[in-house]
């Protein structure tokens, strides 16, 4: 998946954000920790995702 290939509303899993935004998942969650990356949203009580753009608007500040 590609920046160009987003839907332009809704919500991305983990691998799916990890293959636009490649950095280790370790490196991920600590930076959502440290508010470098986004806050993630609950859909359910297992279920955890970023909306899209969300990750759109990180993509673009880096540059990707």
């Amino acid at each position: 998946m590609t920046q160009t290939q987003l839907s332009q509303t809704g919500f991305l899993r983990l691998p799916e954000v990890l293959k636009l935004f490649p950095v280790s998942k370790s490196t991920w969650w600590t930076g959502v920790k440290s508010g470098t990356y986004p806050k993630p949203v609950k859909l359910s009580s297992n279920i955890t995702a970023w909306r899209v753009d969300d990750i759109r608007t990180l993509i673009n500040s880096y540059g990707i």
